[in-house]
């Protein structure tokens, strides 16, 4: 689509799912725009483990994440190695007879449905992975779940609706939905016939009414150890204790991933905090002390740091789908909490499905946005037009470059004015809880140094794992940019 052509979509988010819709409605025949207010794949993407799973806390949850998971295989042997995806499987294991027999109801239910499930006894889970405590009952297995690195993930399908001629257009801040059209943060409308909502917890900020709330969620990882633990390990109250606990506790369940790069990914926690950026030491602490429970050889292990990310989590934990009810020609695909990354494939195909008319390929009603009553709160929660959400940011003063967007990974605008920074003595204006990384990326300074294979380096890993965004902050060398929040007055070197 050339670039002053009208779209026939337009998709607000490139986090994973939102990329994976903008492909499937291009796939489709569709002319569309993917617009993302900082980098493809940056913010609750970046966060997330990257599992790859079938869950089955409901029926529709088995159905999406079954199908979505058939989708990565098709996938797999195109995705690039950036994208570090692995077919290692999923061991949830057992602790007692009562989670053994679980286990066992679950493994039927399974290929019940066509997936491969089988049971593993105490010996064969020792087997499988040695550094496990021993008095395992044993575990369900699930052998063709996988694992990848969401963020190249997001950008691989980014990039493959772009060579199908979809247009992406990143640092593109869009403040409301009207019907068929966005208004953006500079001022300017664009108009579609479809408009895509796939935007995670950020969409409850462009139309309130949505049932969506953040649901923070702390990892850690850990330095290189290769051979460690070779499945993903989940503890099989993982679903009673991560996604069944009450909106006023937070809960921790064991859950341990093995990367591409030999380094482990341990988790998790779940709360409802707001959008609270900040690690709980307390919390983080209570998720590897029940770590090293069904891993007692952690103890022994480098902790590279620990972040937190936000899940747009809904009520009856599965995604909206479907079209808003209100504003016409908005569609929304959004509210996947903790399995977004699984099911962004199944949900972009079936949204795609929807949009053009083709029949779903799998019952959509359980995930249509309808099944919500609108939520009445301070006037018409349904008033999204433009005239209701005007843009604020004055012009940039003096030269400076206005990059208004929130910090790289997983989090939003911490509200509040706009600052300036000095970049290279060049002024730069942001907003609070823009980190460095995100305000250079904007700013066209996303390429920092070369690899000792001539290739650009940059704020890739989003983090503080890569070290390749490292600048000087204040006079101190060596500062990790993806890292570091901007504060008034910073000045940056990238020399």
């Amino acid at each position: 689509m050339s670039a002053g052509a009208r779209p026939d979509a337009i998709v607000v988010g490139a986090g994973i799912v939102g990329s994976a819709c903008a492909l499937e409605l291009q796939r489709a025949g569709l002319r569309v725009l993917l617009l993302e207010r900082a980098f493809v794949g940056g913010e609750a993407s970046a966060a997330g483990m990257g599992h790859v799973v079938v869950m089955d806390d409901s029926p529709a949850q088995l159905a999406l994440t079954a199908w979505s998971r058939a989708l990565w295989s098709e996938w797999a042997a195109e995705l690039p190695a950036d994208c570090e995806d692995q077919a290692c499987g999923t061991l949830w294991l057992a602790q007692d007879d009562a989670e053994l027999q679980h286990a066992r109801s679950r493994a039927a239910l399974y290929r019940a449905h066509g997936v491969q499930a089988e049971i593993l006894d105490a010996a064969e889970v020792a087997r499988a992975e040695p550094q496990l405590r021993p008095d395992l009952r044993g575990a369900l297995f699930v052998p063709a779940d996988r694992v990848l690195y969401p963020p190249a993930a997001a950008r691989f399908l980014a990039q493959r609706a772009v060579d199908l001629g979809a247009r992406l257009r990143e640092g593109v801040d869009v403040l409301a939905l009207d019907p068929r059209s966005v208004l953006c943060a500079d001022g300017t409308r664009i108009d579609a016939d479809t408009v895509v909502l796939a935007a995670g917890v950020a969409a409850a900020r462009l139309l309130p009414e949505l049932p969506i709330a953040p649901r923070r969620g702390h990892l850690v990882i850990t330095e290189r150890y290769p051979g460690f633990c070779r499945h993903q390990l989940v503890e099989s109250g993982y679903l009673k204790s991560a996604h069944g606990a009450s909106n006023a506790s937070a809960s921790v369940a064991f859950n341990c991933q093995p990367r591409a790069t030999g380094q482990l990914l341990i988790g998790s926690s779940r709360e409802f905090v707001g959008l609270d950026t900040r690690v709980d030491p307390a919390l983080r602490a209570r998720m590897l002390r029940r770590a090293v429970e069904f891993l007692p050889g952690l103890r022994r292990l480098q902790a590279l740091r620990a972040w937190v990310g936000f899940r747009p989590a809904t009520p009856d934990k599965l995604p909206l789908i479907g079209r808003h009810a209100a504003l016409e020609g908005v569609w929304l695909a959004a509210g996947h909490e903790g399995l977004g990354i699984t099911t962004a494939t199944g949900s972009a195909r079936l949204l795609a499905e929807l949009v053009t008319g083709r029949r779903p390929s799998l019952d959509a009603r359980p995930f249509d946005p309808a099944r919500y009553p609108a939520r009445p709160a301070g006037g018409d929660p349904l008033d999204t037009s433009a005239s209701a959400h005007r843009a604020t940011a004055a012009a940039a003063e003096d030269g400076a470059l206005d990059v208004a967007f929130p910090r790289g990974h997983a989090a939003t605008s911490l509200g509040g004015a706009a600052f300036a920074i000095e970049v290279d003595g060049r002024a730069l204006r942001v907003t609070p809880g823009t980190t460095v990384a995100v305000a250079l990326w904007n700013a066209g300074l996303a390429r920092l140094r070369t690899s000792v294979a001539g290739n650009a380096r940059g704020p890739l890993c989003a983090m503080g794992i890569c070290f390749e965004c490292r600048v000087t902050l204040d006079g101190v060398p060596h500062q990790r940019a993806c890292l570091t929040l901007c504060r008034p007055g910073l000045r940056v070197s990238t020399t």
